[in-house]
């Protein structure tokens, strides 16, 4: 294999050959992974003739299509792109139809020959020339197509991006306003009402409390659709569909049609009630009890939905038809998968995922597919409608936030892929790299890297599909919120792409195209009225910092990283006030986990750390970070002097906690989020990195109630101190 060959496909496709570490150090990625991951992407890197062959077609598919499949820019800019055509025709008129996005159509005459010239090449003893154009034209943010015309017949069509040139900022943050808010995992909220897992409704009542005490938004976890028919598969952060929502998040009892005596009587039997309060009194969220009781209640108010409204003209089933047109195939995509799941689960049948589905269902646009759809029309209908329900209380829950004057809201978290055996994968494999994983080389958080089973869409389709599935995620997770937080926002820049099979240190970095992600990103944003806050920790090079600033993304900062070389801990009035704040995150261990070791006496028995020295290490780190921290605390007056100077006579208490929070409020960051955990003193985290079956991630609840939690007059108080630090922080 010819070096020269594979080293411009690894430049062609963005595969980095060098890179910073998260401990600052150069790394070098090898030859052999990034002949790997060209093979993920679909390249015959073993066969020198075929591999010639493919990326000749590749090059001879690109000069014969006139435009590029899509054109991002900002507004008040000329109009430029490329046009590629044989050296015969560029002397010729064209006219580049633009119909703009209400409809509106404008034309441009013009000849190639005079735009500028920016690369030739030869196909089968043609010479083609590709030519740069520059029209003057102040175009209207939005979704546009431009048609290349010659005599009346478009010869090649694009897509037209017309981006703001930052993200939407309330005006709140913009007067200078330092606002702050709870983060929750959405799931393990408990209530006097909830089924065993945190719903719409508590969500409702959680944010009405909230802003009751002064708190601005309320952050979730990813409320991403996942597995009806696989209910362990819980992680939030591994759906099944990033634009679709979690049905196990509706409350039944809020559903037109739950009190009617068909449900009633499934709801009420003795048994059902039994099972109920043992899923709402477990300790962890009972997926598979959970859900088994809510498809039972949900199919029996369907289909009295169904008889009282779907079967005629009712406004109701219009409402329902307009969801379903809206979405689309996506949303089509969504239904079918988990009626065809939940039919081979039910029939015993291999179902975890499509990679393991009958042949003839491996792919959504299979005609077998097709029939299954048809022949299962009502439970297609069934799952389609339990999306319409999930928008519907989502939004009921959003309106709570503006209703009681929340300056952000809700805003929810965008995961940074879908799992393997996902739904949106099913539906479009040729956008995702399935033989790759996504995921981290090692950094402080995981030492030995971490690979998260997330295949990683293709940079060079997703430009091919015109940014259409980026576009229908930001969209999708920016409505009916305040704020959206992008987790591992690097992905805009840069994905940690593994090889199947192989460790997360045998992977190596592919580049997004970030500046008409970050375009779209902006425009969206605007669009929807939700501002973006970018999650970036871990191995983060600079210049993605900077860019992320430049469009208004607002940096996410943990106390934990804030450290300067000498070990001493960044006071958080120094951090960039377009930012959002935190203790810890879902990733972390609590305070009270951080501050007793819990998390490294975990890692140490789920075998999570290579050595004994490492552990060593981290406990010595550790213990010299806590001095630091008291040192920090005492000197900004954030705790009581009757607290030890000294961290070998300090434990965690109720006043350090409370002294850590309000200490963070003082902050310049604009937005401060704390974790309902840390309110209840909480010791173990939601989630151990790195971890699958050795730790329950995603399912452990909090220790008391929503009514206990805002009835607690301490916790009231706190939250009446954390309003008031935060305005003071503005003068």
């Amino acid at each position: 294999m010819t070096a020269s060959l594979i080293d411009q496909l690894v430049e062609h496709r963005g595969i980095e050959s060098n890179y910073t570490d998260a401990w600052g150090k150069p790394a070098t990625i090898e030859s052999t992974v990034k002949k790997k991951l060209l093979g993920v992407m679909g390249y015959n890197v073993d066969d020198q003739s075929a591999l010639e062959e493919q990326v000749k077609q590749e090059m001879i598919k690109d000069w014969l299509t006139p435009l590029n499949p899509v054109h991002v820019q900002r507004s008040n800019d000329a109009l430029s792109f490329c046009v590629r055509l044989p050296i015969e025709l560029v002397t010729d008129e064209y006219s580049a139809q633009l119909t703009l996005e209400s409809g509106e159509v404008i034309a441009h005459s013009f000849e190639p020959i005079d735009g500028e010239l920016v690369n030739v090449n030869h196909i089968d003893e043609i010479e083609f020339h590709e030519y740069y154009i520059t029209i003057e034209c102040n175009l209207p943010l939005g979704y546009h197509n431009l048609s290349l015309v010659a005599d009346g017949e478009s010869l090649s069509e694009m897509r037209v991006i017309i981006a703001p040139h930052s993200c939407y900022q309330p005006q709140t943050l913009l007067d200078g306003n330092k606002v702050w808010g709870l983060s929750v995992q959405l799931y393990c909220l408990r209530s006097d009402n909830n089924w065993g897992v945190g719903d719409f409704s508590d969500l409702a009542y959680l944010t009405a409390e909230a802003a009751k005490t002064g708190a601005d938004f309320i952050g979730l976890n990813p409320i991403h659709s996942l597995y009806p028919a696989n209910p362990n598969a819980c992680s939030p952060y591994g759906p099944s569909s990033r634009r679709w929502l979690n049905f196990i998040y509706i409350d039944v009892a809020a559903v037109e049609g739950y009190d009617q005596d068909s449900t009633k009587a499934i709801v009420n039997a003795a048994e059902f009630q039994a099972a109920i309060q043992l899923a709402r009194g477990s300790e962890l969220v009972n997926y598979p009890a959970v859900t088994k009781l809510k498809l039972e209640a949900l199919s029996a108010v369907f289909d009295w939905q169904c008889q009282q409204y779907f079967s005629k003209n009712t406004t109701q089933n219009r409402a329902f038809k307009a969801f379903v047109e809206q979405g689309g195939e996506s949303l089509q995509t969504i239904a079918v998968y988990d009626a065809l799941q939940e039919d081979l689960a039910l029939k015993g049948k291999a179902s975890w995922g499509w990679p393991v589905f009958p042949p003839e269902y491996a792919d959504f646009n299979a005609p077998a597919v097709a029939k299954f759809a048809k022949a299962n029309a009502k439970r297609v209908q069934f799952f389609l409608w339990l999306q319409w329900q999930a928008a519907q209380q989502f939004e009921k829950a959003n309106k709570v936030a503006q209703d009681h004057k929340m300056q952000i809201g809700l805003y929810r978290d965008l995961a940074v892929g879908v799992s393997e055996g996902s739904a949106e994968i099913w539906g479009n494999k040729a956008l995702y790299c399935t033989e790759a994983s996504v995921g981290a080389p090692p950094d402080i958080l995981g030492p030995l890297g971490q690979t998260w089973g997330l295949p990683p869409m293709d940079p060079h389709k997703l430009y091919e599909q015109a940014y259409q599935p980026i576009i229908d995620l930001f969209s999708a997770n920016m409505h009916a919120t305040g704020a959206l937080r992008i987790d591992h926002v690097m992905a805009l820049l840069r994905l940690w792409w593994v090889p199947k099979g192989d460790s997360a240190k045998e992977g190596g970095y592919v580049y997004y195209p970030v500046d008409d992600l970050l375009a779209i990103l902006a425009l969206e944003s605007h669009r929807n009225q939700s501002m973006v806050i970018g999650e970036d920790l871990g191995t983060v090079p600079e210049e993605i910092r900077e860019k992320l600033a430049d469009n208004g993304v607002y940096s996410y900062r943990v106390f934990f990283f804030e450290q300067a070389k000498d070990g001493g801990f960044y006071s958080p009035s120094h951090y960039p006030v377009q930012s959002m704040s935190t203790l810890t995150t879902h990733d972390m261990p609590t305070l009270n986990g951080f501050w007793h070791c819990d998390d490294l006496a975990l890692g140490k028995e789920l075998g999570l750390y290579p050595t004994q020295e490492i552990l060593a290490s981290l406990y010595e780190s550790r213990h010299d970070n806590k001095q630091s921290i008291l040192d920090t605390l005492h000197g900004h007056h954030s705790i009581s002097d009757k607290i030890s100077r000294d961290v070998n006579q300090v434990g965690m208490t109720k006043g350090l906690n409370f002294g850590m929070q309000t200490h963070m409020a003082g902050g310049s960051s604009s937005l401060l989020s704390l974790q309902l955990e840390d309110w209840l003193e909480m010791d173990k985290p939601v989630n151990i990195p790195g971890t699958f079956n050795e730790y329950p991630n995603w399912q452990r609840k909090l220790t008391q109630s929503l009514q206990q939690i805002f009835s607690n007059p301490e916790l009231q108080a706190l939250a009446h101190r954390l309003t008031e630090v935060r305005r003071q922080a503005k003068q």
